[in-house]
């Protein structure tokens, strides 16, 4: 059954989340050594990555054919991972240019799921499942749950060599999350 909405548009009345300090943690941390698939079907360890990595972590992707989970839209931040993934595929070149040597996106959801996604949105770069929430909970990022669901929340990690260096939380709206770390990014090069 198709969805009633538009997968691609964020609604103009979501809830803005609020920074709860979840994330203060985070920068300066050396990213955990963890095995991570990938959507190329490849194993990725995000600790090895030379160079400058953005890894933009996101609840779930939303499917044309599928519902949302319940009250997805009242929760705080969780709608918006299309939108997201998007914008990063649109402004792809740009940050390469501001050298960005790998970008990931990163979510719970099994590769399979992640594929499909992938392909629909022909997205030039790969994104990694934390199925099992070794990443999450190695990092100590910050969840909640949903239709049985534990999903991460909305979190952007810039690391050199490894080690988180700029931290994006929360991240709303989604949509304008990449010019947020090209702004960045241009401040810093």
């Amino acid at each position: 059954m198709a969805r009633t909405d538009n997968v691609n548009e964020l609604p103009k009345d979501l809830p803005v989340p609020q920074d709860d300090g979840a994330c203060n943690h985070l920068t300066g941390m050396q990213l955990p050594s963890l095995a991570l698939r990938s959507t190329r079907g490849r194993v990725v360890d995000l600790s090895k990555l030379k160079g400058t990595a953005v890894v933009y972590i996101y609840p779930r992707t939303g499917r044309p054919d599928r519902d949302l989970p319940t009250g997805w839209n009242a929760i705080p931040g969780a709608r918006g991972c299309t939108p997201q993934s998007c914008a990063f595929r649109d402004h792809y070149q740009e940050l390469t240019e501001l050298g960005v040597s790998e970008l990931f996106g990163l979510s719970t959801q099994d590769t399979a799921y992640q594929q499909e996604a992938v392909e629909r949105l022909h997205l030039p770069f790969e994104i990694l499942s934390d199925e099992r929430l070794d990443f999450a909970k190695t990092l100590r990022l910050p969840t909640f749950e949903v239709d049985g669901m534990k999903l991460i929340k909305r979190i952007t990690l810039i690391a050199r060599d490894g080690k988180i260096v700029k931290v994006f939380y929360p991240v709303f709206p989604s949509d304008r999350n990449a010019q947020d770390v090209l702004d960045w990014l241009a401040t810093v090069a």
